[in-house]
């Protein structure tokens, strides 16, 4: 599978357990580890561990295993590796504290000042 396909599946599999606010970040040009991130928000613990789980699992029959999974323990943010596309997992506020969309922007577009000037 390629990266958009398996970037489809985890989307599929989120929206699956209702999933939430869920964002997909093309950050191919920020990292060499992987090409892109996918971000959503769960309403509990439980939720939470569900859609990663239910991602896990759908990949998994799709040919994709994953290559390590943390924060299934408390549940407030679980991060699943599966190669070219890392899936994080987490409750809204630790989402809205951390703010990863504004981070990777920031790192786009700093990555951007740093060519132009090339």
């Amino acid at each position: 599978m390629n990266t958009d396909q398996i970037t489809a599946a985890v989307v599929a599999a989120i929206e699956d357990i209702k999933g939430a606010d869920i964002t997909v970040l093309d950050v191919s040009a920020q990292s060499s580890l992987f090409e892109r991130m996918v971000i959503a928000s769960a309403d509990s613990t439980r939720q939470t561990k569900a859609i990663a789980h239910n991602v896990q699992e759908k990949l998994k029959e799709l040919g994709v295993p994953d290559q390590g999974i943390e924060g299934l323990t408390s549940g407030e943010w679980v991060l699943l590796d599966l190669g070219s596309v890392i899936v994080h997992v987490m409750q809204p506020a630790v989402r809205q504290y951390y703010n990863l969309e504004a981070l990777w922007s920031a790192a786009a577009d700093q990555r951007s000042r740093r060519q132009g000037e090339a």
